[in-house]
């Protein structure tokens, strides 16, 4: 068999391109350390991935988690989050003896309040002993990330410290020469906080190395990663504090717009996000160099990724800031064409899949297919009686990334549930036979609708497989607490779901060409 037949496609897939996998958050995976990491679980899964055919794993963005430790809101674009540092990885670089690890969680999902003081701790223990002494090659190697890496990750370092010293508060309530970053402030505060700033140099270091060993493994075993970027990035984030003139901020660095979306048929009011929007225009003068940066970091542990709020390019919705709903906005344009032209010369080609869902008008969609990037296309979605709906299977073009469900979703279990008599009308006489029996594995089902259907690359979260319901749901949009918390444990893993997901990616053509290939450079 040739390479390039053994190649995992990155956009835009090929005619006969068919392929599927799973989606599972990081966080989401088996640990003793109250939190999935990029550990031996991570191993196992990708051993698991490789098993039963699959050749992608799609996670959610792996920034530093910010308010309600949503993925989403990140406080950095180009930092990872030390929370998936893993104990265990640590111990075999010499930094950290496990039993100094020895904490039991007993709650299954993740207890955020408990699992960030304990990872911090490790990581300063691990510093310690780093400090005390390591290996020649490996303090040559964190020099090497320092200086490579210091573009960011000295105003993030900083941000960090400044955030701890300020009990966590938003830095626009931090002393005003530190908003407006003096020189002096700034240099007074790097000698104060200069052993903060070491800790969290170096806890970067750590999951940017752990993360690339990953990634060199899952590829050994055919496997792709897929990781996913957040259009916006977080108001309280080191990306507006460092670089305030890449968004319409006023004199006192406070937003002048919030981003949202308009009113439609699931808000009157519309929807008001909140994030600062950006400023395309001071972007553009610099070959939009930050917004390539961003992508390059990403793209250092992932190899395709989903392009969050893909609408955003042509055009985004501008509410003034203060307005207490996202009535008064206005659609303003993206940066189109000329953007994704930029990153096209920039990293020789364009991996991503766009995230076109909500409201879609035709200039999205000519950008999306300008640049022949996949669409997104979700099952949950489809079953409204319309013939012309796009997450219709028979609406499907080839270049298509079709998921059962998002972590948006609810695990389809729920969702069908929840669905009306109507609704089920609609795929009993569509899609499925037994529609009507409460017992239906509506998981299953959905993905097999999915693996069979012309897309090019087929996606389910862990939970569609495995059938879970209400109980597994990863985000409930709209509400702030309570959600990014959800684990699988050791115990659901069983062989059984995963021979059945081999059978089905074997049946509907999808399965990888051998259990030994490598995935294309």
């Amino acid at each position: 068999m040739s390479a390039d037949e053994n190649r995992c496609y990155i956009p835009p897939f090929p005619a006969d391109y068919r392929a599927s996998g799973l989606l599972l958050h990081v966080t989401s995976l088996p640990s003793p350390y109250g939190i999935g990491d990029l550990g031996p679980a991570a191993y196992a899964w990708i051993n698991r991935l490789e098993q039963a055919g699959q050749r992608w794993w799609q996670a959610l963005p792996l920034g530093p988690t910010g308010y309600g430790n949503s993925p989403y809101q990140a406080l950095s674009s180009f930092a990872g989050n030390s929370l998936i540092i893993s104990p265990e990885l640590l111990n075999e670089d010499g930094l950290l003896e496990l039993r100094d690890a020895l904490v039991s969680f007993d709650d299954p999902a993740v207890d955020y309040e408990s699992v960030i003081p304990f990872k911090r701790q490790l990581v300063e223990m691990a510093w310690a002993r780093f400090q005390r002494g390591t290996g020649a090659e490996l303090r040559l190697q964190y020099e090497e990330f320092c200086a490579k890496q210091a573009s960011w990750l000295e105003d993030y370092a900083l941000f960090r410290a400044l955030k701890a010293k300020y009990q966590g508060v938003s830095y626009l309530d931090w002393p005003a020469a530190l908003v407006r970053r003096h020189p002096g402030a700034l240099a007074e505060a790097r000698r104060e906080l200069a052993a903060e700033m070491d800790v969290i140099r170096f806890a970067q270091f750590m999951v940017t190395r752990q993360g690339e060993r990953l990634k060199t493994y899952a590829h050994s075993k055919g496997v792709g990663l897929i990781g996913d970027l957040p259009f916006f990035v977080s108001p309280d984030s080191s990306d507006v504090w460092a670089n305030p003139e890449l968004f319409l901020l006023d004199e006192r660095r406070r937003p002048k717009f919030v981003a949202g979306v308009p009113p439609d048929y699931f808000s009157a009011q519309g929807q008001l996000w909140g994030n600062p929007v950006y400023n395309w225009d001071a972007l553009r003068v610099t070959g939009y160099r930050w917004c390539i940066d961003r992508f390059r970091a990403l793209l250092s542990h992932v190899d395709l990724v989903r392009l969050d709020h893909f609408r955003g390019f042509a055009a985004g919705w501008h509410v003034p800031a203060g307005a207490p709903t996202a009535q008064s906005g206005s659609w303003e344009p993206g940066p189109g064409a000329e953007f994704f032209e930029a990153v096209q010369t920039a990293l020789g080609g364009l991996p991503f899949i766009a995230e076109d869902l909500g409201l879609i008008t035709p200039d999205v969609e000519r950008l999306r297919d300008r640049f022949l990037l996949p669409g997104t296309r979700v099952l949950q979605f489809a079953f409204d009686g319309h013939e012309d709906n796009p997450h219709l299977p028979r609406n499907f073009a080839n270049n298509t990334v079709v998921y059962t469900g998002t972590h948006d979703n609810p695990p389809s279990r729920e969702w069908f549930d929840e669905l009306t008599d109507t609704q089920r009308q609609i795929l009993s006489s569509q899609y499925f036979d037994r529609v009507a029996d409460e017992n239906i594995e509506a998981g299953p089902a959905l993905m097999t609708l999915a693996w069979h259907s012309r897309a090019a690359l087929a996606m389910a979260p862990l939970q569609d497989l495995l059938n879970l319901g209400r109980e597994a749901r990863m985000n409930v949009p709209g509400i702030a607490g309570g959600n990014w918390r959800w684990r699988c444990t050791e115990a659901m893993l069983t062989d059984e779901p995963f021979a059945w997901l081999e059978e089905l990616t074997a049946g509907s053509k999808r399965l990888a060409p051998s259990r030994s290939y490598r995935l294309a450079s």
